[in-house]
């Protein structure tokens, strides 16, 4: 017997196996999801009860053969559910939050945007493997921008103001009466807008490095009613203009800059004497061996081939990823002179971080 052979434990092979397809399985429905969103057959689902093929074909203005097939493999996945005896398909009220409000903190289609651009960039992400370059947040595909933003807005919606803010120090008190808020790396100007229109005597400032955000900010801001308090400019995170600020805000961002550090100490510099730093990063804990779940491998996976790609882009001074943990988040605000930094509040999603100098 050749004992370099190693020996296959066929249960845990098949077992494994299934966990492949399952996941091959999910990304075939990923498809199929953003599909249902952008064809509106979600949308004439919701709130209709039990509903045929061709009812539903109908109403979405699709054809009926494709709506049947694609009811079939909702149904397979458990995310629409099936009535053999009428031969019908129905959105329960949860699934519709999930799939069809597009106003709901878990609506999710957008978000299939993200490995959508993934894919359509893989051939940048083995250059860069093999290479150890980075790829800039404005060298991957549209559908990146447009899902991220589009994710993270709802998200923000249902916690930035109702939650995360009042979890700081005294900050809700200060956007009440007027201050000057700088939100660095504002993407689409989703979070920048929310807090506008909630602290009406506050002014805000976005900030970010991808000029095409910018001006989708500026027209989301004009959309809003907003434009007379909020102002968006092509800025980095280490020489943005302005001080005094009240509040600076990292929404989902420090981590894919090139020098964190860096990024950190400018705040301190921009901050009023009072100002606190509210730092919003993906959940993590400290330790890789205590990050296993499905949010953490979707996270390591986008750091691999997005955040991690463009902290490298920008000189790779310290490159945190997206799965960074308090621990290390808390040195890099150390080494900028803060002298203040707590956890102000906890998602299964985000760290909610507070710093003072």
């Amino acid at each position: 017997m050749d004992m370099s052979t190693p020996v296959v434990d066929q249960t845990k092979l098949e077992a494994f196996v299934m966990r492949a397809v399952g996941d091959l399985s999910a990304a075939y429905g990923g498809v199929m999801v953003s599909l249902g969103a952008k064809l509106g057959l979600y949308k004439a689902m919701a709130g209709a009860g039990p509903i045929s093929a061709k009812e539903l074909a109908a109403r979405a203005g699709c054809a009926e053969r494709y709506v049947r097939e694609w009811l079939n493999a909702q149904a397979a996945g458990g995310y629409v559910d099936y009535h053999a005896v009428g031969d019908t398909y129905e959105l329960s009220p949860e699934q519709a939050l999930v799939l069809a409000d597009e106003d709901s903190p878990v609506y999710i289609p957008h978000a299939w945007n993200v490995p959508a651009s993934m894919w359509f960039d893989e051939h940048k992400a083995v250059e860069a493997f093999r290479t150890g370059k980075g790829v800039a947040w404005g060298d991957h595909d549209g559908r990146l921008f447009c899902g991220v933003a589009a994710f993270y807005r709802n998200a923000y919606r249902g916690s930035l103001v109702s939650q995360w803010l009042p979890a700081l120090d005294g900050v809700v008190e200060r956007l009440e009466a007027g201050i000057s808020v700088a939100d660095v790396g504002c993407g689409h100007g989703h979070s920048t807008i929310l807090m506008a229109q909630a602290y009406p005597n506050s002014r805000f400032h976005g900030f970010d490095v991808h000029a095409e955000s910018i001006a989708e900010a500026r027209r989301n801001a004009a959309e809003a009613g907003v434009a007379d308090r909020v102002s968006f400019e092509v800025a980095r995170a280490v020489d943005y203009p302005g001080r005094d600020y009240g509040l600076i805000c990292f929404f989902d961002c420090l981590h894919d800059m090139g020098d964190p550090v860096a990024a950190a100490r400018h705040a301190a510099t921009r901050l009023a004497r009072d100002g606190t730093v509210m730092l919003v990063e993906p959940f993590a804990n400290d330790r890789v061996e205590d990050n296993r779940s499905p949010v953490a491998r979707l996270y390591y996976a986008a750091s691999t081939t997005i955040c991690c790609a463009h902290a490298i882009s920008e000189g790779g001074h310290l490159v945190l990823g997206a799965q960074a943990g308090e621990a290390q988040l808390a040195e890099v605000f150390r080494k900028a002179g803060f002298s203040h930094f707590r956890r102000a509040a906890e998602t299964p999603f985000n760290l909610i971080l507070e710093a003072r100098r």
